[in-house]
């Protein structure tokens, strides 16, 4: 049985929208999912995960935020849900 606590928290995470934020939240929020900074290149923070062959490449730009499409794109490239990033996210 589902405790309702439980599904108000579900249904809350998939009602929230992802965050627009900088880069270097994004980047913190991935390191919380295991994910670890390799090297930054430019302004590309790169991380890699171990076990892994891919690797993302987040812009970290001051006062720019970090576009949605391209966000979606490296939570799907990670293996991850909207859903569990944005519990990462605020975690």
């Amino acid at each position: 049985m589902v405790s309702s606590k439980s599904l108000l928290m579900s249904q809350s995470l998939s009602m929230q929208k992802l965050p627009r934020v900088c880069g270097d939240k994004h980047v913190a929020a991935f390191k919380k999912a295991g994910w670890k900074l390799n090297h930054i290149e430019g302004s590309h923070y790169v991380l890699i995960k171990g076990g892994s062959d891919v690797h993302l490449s987040i812009p970290v730009h001051k006062g720019k935020d970090l576009g949605i499409g391209l966000l979606k794109k490296l939570i799907a490239k990670a293996g991850m849900t909207n859903e569990e990033y944005i519990e990462l996210f605020y975690k």
